[in-house]
């Protein structure tokens, strides 16, 4: 994991920016105005951002066997449930209840981070991250992302790398 000052400061930090300060770990704060007509959070962050959505990645927390688990997408695509059970050692998985992902992140819908949860879930990054020097994430709230090396981002969270995106 690089360990390295932090690009940006920011006062107040969510609890995702904490984890990556606490961490030591290299990272960049985006912020942009949230619209809430839009009809894709995370093609928002990549439009407001100027970046590619293929590095732009959602959180998306999905029930597997009965255990929540935290599935890391690029925004271009759709998580591939079939593909998060399989990685995950498990045979079937669903979304999960909204409200539910929400009390168990920490952080409200379209604001998911995979850092910094009230309890950290298993995650799984779609391994089309590792193409990229750095991804971006939500920073745990509408409007705001974090961009770091997605090995960190890894690191963090315990994630396992697997093909679980499609398109």
């Amino acid at each position: 994991m690089a360990k390295k000052p932090k690009k940006q400061q920011q006062s107040g930090g969510t609890p995702a920016t904490v984890a990556l300060t606490a961490a030591g770990v290299d990272f960049t704060v985006h912020a942009y105005d949230h619209d809430p007509s839009h009809p894709s959070y995370g093609e928002e962050a990549a439009e407001a951002m100027g970046v590619s959505p293929d590095r732009v990645f959602k959180t998306l927390v999905a029930d597997v066997d009965g255990t929540l688990v935290v599935g890391v997408v690029p925004v271009a695509g759709s998580l591939d449930l079939k593909a998060l059970a399989a990685a995950v050692g498990g045979k079937r998985a669903a979304m999960a209840d909204p409200a539910l992902a929400e009390r168990t992140t920490g952080y409200v819908r379209g604001g998911i981070s995979p850092l910094g949860q009230r309890k950290k879930l298993r995650t799984v990054l779609d391994d089309s991250a590792g193409a990229h020097p750095t991804i971006c994430v939500s920073a745990g709230r509408r409007g705001l992302e974090v961009e770091l090396a997605p090995g960190d981002l890894a690191e963090l969270t315990g994630a396992v790398l697997a093909p679980i995106g499609r398109g």
